[in-house]
């Protein structure tokens, strides 16, 4: 209620008859405030920067100016964070806001609901220069958009969660094709890790192919609401992607990066739903137009069907398959007594022959003559041992005989009494002093070791000078 409908306050001093309306400070200050909150709409304000402040709790305070004037700012924490640039003085922004009151210094000043850089500002010059760069590098052709399915299985849908624009997709999903599957891929859609949420997302998405198409969307907003889909990463992912993928980022009239490089744009995520699902009605339609060719179809072909059962039949009687069939069964019965009466013969037979080999097979059993040669070989061992202990026996004190005879007439015995074997220096041994001559070299040797000679004199043999027996 404003002050001017309130009871009024007097007072009528002794001297003075008019009555007149006395308002204290802080009630002309609100009322001001309400006529500034009604009175002027959400607008728009050019300036420049100056005075910012920015204290513990995460609001802005600034001045807005010009060449003539100045007023007052404040830019609350919620909206601030919002912020694509950092503000700093001497700047010329654009800022959007209502005109109010500070009712305790009488300031009036504007709540700041976004604020961007005016003129050509950063985010329009960097949409610019980042949709040159990528129409320069074929993100926008035509020729690599690809198609979108007819019927899809699964949408996916990459939005945030809590908008407003996943409620207007499933709201018309729902109406025109209940059918389609709905995945949604929660992200942030504003803010300053946007762009790389999204851009993330979509590429998961696209590594998971677990839907048929992908849904980019979120609600309008000004351009830095908007900013997220008007980043490099985003619009790379969106190249990148395998599947198929609609943006719907805004109202009609906004335009995005990720517009021109998606395989197609929708104007708003309402239109983008449409255009992803068919019509539910239509296609009801059909099916039943089909399933009515269908059942006439059949009707069709079960008419054909029953007059060929029919023809069958008749031809089948007139052939009398039953007579047949009795022959046929009297003739297996006759093979059936034949092979019974023949196998019953074999199995006699086979009975016979075998019974007559068990009988052989017990007579010669490899068993009594197994143990029969055991007997015989262990006679035979017995006996083989005995011959070999008696010759070896006798060829023993054979050998002990011949030992002694040897050792008997060995020379090395002959030596050991004294003698020698003299050899010349061709090796033979010398048996007549004529087998040498004076100066000549000879070797005599020894029961131990050997001597090296040289002949001085030789003597012919006398009469007493016997040969020695040879061994």
């Amino acid at each position: 209620m404003s002050l001017y409908d309130a009871p009024m306050q007097t007072s009528t001093p002794p001297d003075a008859s008019p009555q007149r309306i006395v308002l204290t400070v802080s009630q002309l200050n609100r009322e001001v405030r309400e006529m500034l909150d009604r009175g002027l709409p959400l607008l728009w304000v050019e300036g420049e920067l100056s005075n910012l402040a920015r204290p513990a709790s995460g609001h802005l305070y600034f001045t807005l100016k010009d060449s003539r004037a100045q007023v007052r700012c404040a830019m609350f924490r919620p909206r601030a964070r919002l912020l694509g640039f950092r503000p700093r003085d001497g700047v010329q922004v654009l800022v959007r806001g209502r005109v109010s009151l500070y009712e305790p210094r009488g300031d009036y000043q504007i709540i700041v609901d976004s604020m961007e850089e005016s003129g050509d500002g950063a985010l329009r010059r960097r949409f610019e220069e980042l949709k040159a760069r990528l129409s320069q590098e074929g993100l926008f052709d035509a020729e690599r958009k690809k198609p979108l399915p007819s019927m899809p299985r699964r949408i996916g849908i990459i939005t945030s969660p809590s908008g407003a624009a996943i409620r207007d997709v499933l709201q018309v999903l729902r109406r025109r094709f209940p059918g389609i599957g709905v995945l949604i891929y929660p992200v942030a859609v504003q803010g300053r890790d946007a762009a790389a949420g999204i851009a993330d997302m979509i590429r998961m998405a696209s590594q998971r192919a677990e839907v048929d198409v992908l849904l980019l969307t979120r609600g309008g907003g000004s351009l830095e609401d908007l900013q997220a889909f008007n980043e490099e990463p985003v619009a790379r992912a969106i190249a990148d992607c395998r599947l198929p993928l609609v943006s719907a980022v805004g109202h009609e009239i906004d335009v995005t990066i990720a517009d021109f490089v998606a395989d197609q744009r929708a104007p708003t995520p309402s239109a983008a739903a449409e255009l992803l699902s068919p019509d539910g009605s239509a296609w009801n339609a059909r099916v039943q137009r089909t399933a009515e060719r269908l059942r006439r179809l059949t009707d069709d072909q079960m008419r054909r069907l029953a007059l060929r059962l029919q023809q069958v039949e008749g031809r089948l009687q007139r052939q009398h398959p039953g007579r047949r069939l009795r022959d046929h069964a009297q003739r297996l019965d006759e093979l059936d007594l034949r092979l019974r009466r023949t196998w019953r013969r074999r199995c006699q037979a086979s009975t016979a022959i075998l019974e007559q080999l068990v009988r052989r097979l017990l007579t010669r059993d490899p068993r009594q003559r197994i143990r029969e040669h055991r007997l015989r070989c262990r006679s035979l061992e017995q006996r083989l041992k005995g011959v070999q202990t008696r010759w070896l026996a006798i060829h023993r004190q054979r050998l002990s005989t011949t030992a002694r005879a040897l050792e008997t007439v060995s020379p090395l015995s002959t030596l050991g009494r004294g003698y020698a074997i003299v050899q010349s220096a061709d090796g033979t041994i010398v048996r007549d002093a004529a087998m040498v001559s004076p100066g000549d070299s000879v070797s005599a040797r020894l029961a131990r070791g050997r001597l090296q000679c040289r002949v001085e004199a030789t003597e012919e043999a006398d009469a007493d000078d016997r040969p020695m027996p040879e061994s």
